[in-house]
């Protein structure tokens, strides 16, 4: 191993954990995230990537800290209200673990930056809580041949998959954005603040797991689960043409804005 005894003891937990060791430490160690919103859904992976030592995180939204996210956006406290998410979350994020580098961009995601920004992470978290956002994250990872994990809640809900190349994306399950105020937000329709804690970890998981290649992805399924009545589920779901080759036709969508209030 190439740790030093700060970093043996701080991740010794992983270290001794059967199909992690240090080797799988030290793929963390190299590893390069990309988190998309630092809500609901990206405050939960961007403490817990932190914590497991992901070398590189890389974190963007264009929102700045309001007194309603405070109910589940657990990245931000009550002083932050006013700061950009962004800003807030690195400072977390290196309280936690200063091995991690922090690269913010207090920005929106769009179809003009999308791909230059993707160009240095292995990995991409979407933690938007729009449809366009969702599909643009989507077709901007297809096309740049990177993995993401994909997670939406409202209410009590909230559904995850893992993209690879070559397995399932998004629009292999959803095919296009449902027509305008058909899908209520949660700031219309509200959140159970514990859900974003609940899908932003099972995100980071997936995360994690990708790096150091432990376990079974959530790759042509997705997950779906009820946490009022605490109810999971999985669903299979195949490869599509539309979802792997005939998406670049709506890649040319309207600017995305990014302001994550999931």
């Amino acid at each position: 191993m190439n740790l030093n005894e700060e970093q043996i003891e701080r991740y010794s937990r992983h270290i001794i954990l059967q199909g992690v060791g240090g080797d799988g430490q030290e793929k963390l160690l190299n590893g390069k995230v990309l988190i998309i919103g630092a809500g609901g859904l990206g405050a939960p992976v961007a403490l817990y990537l932190a914590a497991a030592g992901v070398g590189h995180i890389g974190i963007i939204d264009a929102d700045v800290v309001d007194i309603s996210n405070l109910q589940r956006q657990v990245i931000h406290f009550t002083p932050d209200i006013g700061r950009p998410k962004v800003e807030s979350a690195k400072e977390k994020m290196n309280q936690i673990n200063p091995d991690v580098n922090v690269t913010t961009y207090y920005d929106l995601f769009t179809k003009d930056n999308a791909l230059d920004i993707l160009k240095g992470y292995d990995f991409v978290v979407d933690g938007t809580d729009s449809f366009p956002s969702k599909f643009l994250i989507n077709d901007a990872c297809v096309i740049a041949g990177k993995p993401f994990s994909h997670g939406g809640i409202l209410r009590f809900d909230g559904q995850t998959m893992t993209h690879v190349p070559g397995t399932a994306s998004y629009r292999c399950v959803f095919k296009e954005p449902p027509p305008a105020n058909a899908v209520p937000t949660c700031s219309q329709a509200g959140v159970f603040g514990a859900v974003a804690g609940m899908l932003g970890t099972i995100q980071a998981a997936e995360a994690i797991r990708y790096l150091t290649g432990v376990g079974e992805l959530l790759t042509n399924r997705v997950l779906i689960f009820d946490a009022l009545n605490m109810k999971f589920r999985t669903v299979k779901v195949k490869p599509s043409e539309l979802g792997l080759t005939d998406f670049r036709e709506s890649y040319d969508q309207p600017v995305c804005d990014l302001r994550s209030r999931a």
